[in-house]
């Protein structure tokens, strides 16, 4: 109902009996999935996001003599900082949703070489503040979430904990321990994404951010050098589609409006990440103008399939977009605990905005994810790019079933070096340091790390490879006296 043509009062009135309404409604729809939940069936073989290279930590650790093995490069001075989810208490299995568990933080410092202390904290939501018997957190929340626990970054000297899909920020010290909740001292204005990209020319972070309480639109979000928010542009969409990733070009962002979508129908039904594959959303990319109005996004057609993340994006000199992404056949088309792919490949899209089309190439045939280059190439062609094995069994989620092995694509010359840790060493995600200090400058001069988990002998190593040398003996290795749950992303800060 609308009352916006009646006076203030009336307007007011309106807004009063809007927002009763709703809060009834919201009430209702919880209570129904809240009962729907308990009758989810049972998974015999448990949830697997909860167990093996997912069992969630039970503690807090501070950890200050690390194993090293190998020589650690003096010219690192950092944390490798990476989060992923961790429930701070045993969850049902049976509607537990891997996206959705309690953030938890993981790093390692190192500076002249040695490897000062690893430690975990999790982000203080609500939820873990009262279950750990503590004061809640200082900051700002959105009331439906304040979970943050799929990215962490540094931005001028600050650390942030981010998601997408409603949640704020959470500014974390350099510890780890949570500082507070917020939405970038204030000037965020809405949700935002677990994916900024940093274009290293300018110092901004764009991202495309989404809500779940929004179904018509998508935001284009960029943050200067300080962490403030200096735009948030409006993009129309249709039927809430979940955008986990975006990528950047001299004059675009991309917009990844694929079949994923918000479902009410999972709502109800108790799914605590109520997004589905929807075979009636049209898929597309929008090339929306950096500095433009949304209303200008160019809208390119594309075969259906989903893109949890893109590697990197360049303009050719012809106007045509090229962007690496990982492609995933469906997602989110059965299972209620996570994502259910059975294939993914890494492909590279030519979008022609003339044309309003995309061709996709397949650049390496085999399940993957994490790809992730040298960001000081933002914006540019790059010539490598780094991503992690998933298992080739189709009768599994891949997502749940690590490989053992580490890709560096060349793709220029189309060839791909594999790095094989062995059998039940899993790498998750490795992300690229330059050395800013050598001699020689490229784009793969300096380190590649990541955790492996060693589920034989129950523990974590931090592996530093030279990413020259890809395939040759690690720099360093530190060690870790446990397994870091599978995770979802990280940086060196």
């Amino acid at each position: 109902i609308s009352y916006r043509k009646y006076t203030r009062r009336g307007t007011t009135m309106a807004s009063v009996i809007e927002k009763s309404i709703r809060t009834v409604v919201t009430k209702a729809v919880g209570v129904l999935a809240g009962i729907n939940r308990k009758r989810m069936p049972k998974l015999n073989a448990g949830n697997p996001y909860l167990i093996g290279l997912n069992q969630p930590m039970t503690e807090e650790k501070t950890i200050e003599s690390l194993i090293v093995v190998g020589e650690i490069p003096r010219e690192l001075d950092g944390r490798y900082m990476r989060i992923g989810p961790n429930p701070v208490f045993a969850p049902d299995p049976n509607s537990y949703h891997w996206f959705t568990g309690e953030g938890m933080a993981h790093g390692v410092r190192i500076k002249d070489g040695t490897a000062l202390w690893y430690r975990n904290r999790w982000i203080r939501s609500n939820i873990v503040s009262k279950s750990l018997g503590e004061e809640p957190a200082l900051g700002a929340r959105n009331p439906r979430s304040d979970n943050a626990n799929t990215n962490i970054i540094g931005i001028d000297g600050r650390t942030f904990a981010i998601v997408e899909a409603g949640a704020f920020p959470v500014e974390l010290e350099d510890g780890l321990d949570t500082l507070k909740h917020n939405p970038f001292d204030d000037t965020l204005g809405g949700s935002f994404s677990a994916h900024p990209h940093l274009d290293s020319a300018t110092g901004e972070r764009h991202a495309i951010c989404y809500d779940a309480m929004s179904q018509d639109q998508v935001w284009h979000v960029v943050l200067d050098p300080n962490a403030q928010v200096i735009r948030r542009e409006a993009i129309a969409v249709d039927g809430g589609p979940s955008i986990h990733d975006c990528a950047i070009t001299k004059n675009y962002v991309l917009v990844f409006d694929l079949p994923v979508t918000f479902s009410m129908k999972s709502v109800l039904a108790g799914h605590r990440f109520p997004y589905k594959w929807d075979n009636d959303h049209s898929a597309r990319v929008g090339l929306c103008p950096r500095n433009g109005s949304g209303k200008d996004t160019i809208w390119c057609d594309v075969d259906p399939c989903y893109v949890f993340h893109t590697a990197n994006a360049y303009e050719e000199v012809n106007g045509s977009v090229v962007v690496d992404v990982v492609a995933h056949e469906t997602m989110f088309a059965n299972s209620a605990i996570g994502p259910d792919s059975k294939r993914s490949r890494l492909e590279r899209w030519t979008i022609d905005a003339k044309t309003q089309s995309v061709e996709r190439k397949v650049l390496h045939d085999h399940n993957q994810e994490f790809p992730r280059v040298n960001e000081k190439y933002s914006c540019k062609l790059t010539r490598y790019i780094y991503s992690v094995a998933l298992a080739m069994d189709a009768d599994d989620e891949i997502l749940s079933r690590p490989g053992t092995e580490l890709f560096k694509h060349d793709v220029q010359c189309g060839e791909v070096q594999v790095r094989d840790f062995g059998a039940n060493r899993h790498p998750g995600e490795f992300v690229f340091v330059a050395d800013e200090s050598a001699e020689e400058q490229g784009e793969d001069v300096g380190w590649l790390m990541g955790f492996v988990v060693d589920l034989e002998n129950q523990r974590t190593e931090l592996v530093i490879l030279n990413a020259k040398d890809f395939c040759g003996e690690p720099q360093a290795q530190i060690h870790i006296p446990h397994c870091i749950p599978s995770g979802f992303h990280g940086n060196w800060v």
